[in-house]
């Protein structure tokens, strides 16, 4: 009695043991459906997470139900919904990363279109700016008093030495002043001024009055006589 006791007890742990396997090794495969799934839902979350988390949430209830008869089951369950939350939070903190991105690039286009008005604007002040120098550019730095007609008919016979060697000195070494033309002739100032004024007030030069003391040069048309006598034979 007692070895057939001992034999249906064997028998009885052996049928639970086989039962409580089989719901293990259940257990398992519903574990390895779920996790192809979440593999397959890490993949393609950008494209089809709301699908895919609804098929998730099925595989879940399945899952529950399947390891509420196993803790190890429950566990491996909860790590899966474990994943699932680490990528519903890598979702929203990338969501959130877009929202910040998009703001700044709000913000660089306004700073971007601010400084294209400044350009735009300080390129107008500096073309109005231009045009005013241009302006000035083409008023005249160098003054000249009206000239006198020269004379043709004594271009030439009532000069003296001395004037045809200043009017000579003009031509070869060009304008200067009275106080620099006293130092190449060598006579004193009053007469090198009287001098100067006769011969500009006679059309033989010019005068700049820009500045003072002012600049004497000789007129084109009595430079042309002048270097046509060199020219002339002796």
């Amino acid at each position: 009695m007692l070895l057939i006791g001992l034999a249906l007890l064997v028998g009885a742990s052996g049928a639970v043991g086989a039962v409580y396997y089989r719901q293990l090794r259940k257990a398992q495969r519903e574990y390895e459906k779920a996790r192809g799934a979440v593999e397959d839902i890490v993949l393609s979350f950008n494209r089809q997470l709301k699908l895919e988390a609804n098929k998730v949430e099925a595989l879940g209830y399945k899952i529950e139900a399947a390891t509420s008869r196993s803790d190890s089951a429950m566990r491996r369950a909860e790590g899966v919904d474990g994943m699932l939350r680490s990528l519903e939070g890598r979702i929203t903190a990338d969501s959130d990363e877009r929202k910040s991105i998009s703001a700044r690039v709000v913000d660089l286009e306004k700073k971007t279109s601010d400084c294209v008005a400044s350009q735009e604007a300080i390129t107008s002040k500096i073309s109005a700016l231009q045009e005013q120098t241009s302006q000035i550019r083409v008023a005249p730095e160098v003054q000249f008093e009206g000239v006198m007609p020269l004379k043709r008919d004594k271009a030439m016979a009532q000069l003296t030495d001395t004037e045809v060697a200043v009017l000579e000195l003009l031509v070869s070494e060009g304008a200067k002043t009275a106080p620099e033309i006293k130092e190449k002739v060598k006579l004193s100032r009053e007469h090198t001024a009287r001098l100067m004024k006769k011969l500009y007030e006679e059309g033989y030069l010019e005068r700049d009055t820009a500045k003072i003391p002012f600049k004497y040069s000789v007129k084109k048309e009595m430079e042309n006589l002048l270097k046509k006598t060199e020219t002339q034979p002796t």
